[in-house]
Parts: C-alpha cells; structure tokens; sequence
C-alpha cells in the first residue's frame, strides 16, 4: 500500500472539494485460527504490526470467551473517536475541560426485520468543570464531527472484492 499524502490543511479545517479525500487507510487481516472461523477463533492482524490480537466468541454468545470480539473492537474505536473529536472540539472553541470519558456499548442483537441480527450503540459522555447546556453544544458539534457518528447515522461505503489466489 501505497502512503498517503499528508493533507494540505489542517484536520479540524473543512475540507472543500469534488471528492473524497482519503487522509489514512490501514488494513486488518482475520484469519480463521483452530475453528476456521474467525469470530470464534481467529487472529485479527494490522498491516503494520501494531494490531495482533486474538478473536474469541464471547460466552453470553455461547463461546469460551477469553479473547476480544467484534463488538469490543468497534465499541474501542468509536469511542476513541469520539473522545478524540470531543477534545479536539473543545480546544478549539476554547473550552476548559477538566477530565472526559467516552463510553460506548455495542449491543450486538437480533433484528426483527429480518430474523438476522444487527448492532446498536450507546454513547455515554462524562465531563468535568464544563456546564451542562455548554457541554450538550459540544457534544452535538462532535456528533456532526466525529466519523464514526457520521458512518453509524448515514452509512459506509463499502466495497466487497473476492481475492482468489
């Protein structure tokens, strides 16, 4: 892969343009593991070696647990973004913010559309030293912010290749 140029503005500068402007990609690879199947007993690893973990079925799921999930990875990611947006909100607009969590829960759940299953999230945000109707702007402007927000409210794109050998 190929590095990405660095981007000609700063991150928290709207971007103005036609199309999409990639900033950062990173690949995790899963595979299968003794059970050959990935969510149960396979090994997740990034492109760069920084990720490497291994993948247990969680027991309220009927599994040995033991390792980390799907769920927990994007639960991770979500809110780490979105701490991060939060901050990075703050500063900008000056605001003094003592101490801030993010807490997100991933409920992964049977949909009744279809009989199959989907995920839900649950965002808590705890902030110290900032008032209540200053820290709900804040909180609305990182909603509009954040990426994962915007991925989980509008959509992905996502593009599924099959790689035979």
């Amino acid at each position: 892969m190929e590095p990405l140029e660095p981007p000609p503005v700063s991150l928290l500068d709207a971007y103005r343009g036609d199309e999409v402007q990639p900033l950062y990609a990173t690949t995790v690879t899963v595979t299968g593991g003794d059970a050959g199947h990935g969510r149960a007993s396979g090994v997740a690893r990034s492109d760069d070696g920084n990720l490497d973990l291994e993948l247990r079925m969680p027991q309220a799921l009927g599994g040995p647990g033991g390792g980390t999930n799907p769920e927990q990875l994007f639960a991770a990611g979500y809110a780490a973004c979105f701490h991060g947006a939060l901050v990075l909100l703050a500063a900008r607009a000056g605001i003094v913010v003592e101490a801030a969590s993010v807490s997100v829960t991933i409920e992964f759940a049977r949909d009744p559309m279809d009989g199959l299953f989907l995920l839900t999230a649950h965002t808590r945000v705890q902030m110290q030293g900032v008032e209540r109707a200053v820290a709900e702007e804040l909180v609305r402007n990182t909603e509009r912010f954040c990426p994962y927000t915007k991925m989980t409210r509008k959509g992905i794109v996502n593009i599924v290749a099959l790689d035979m050998p």
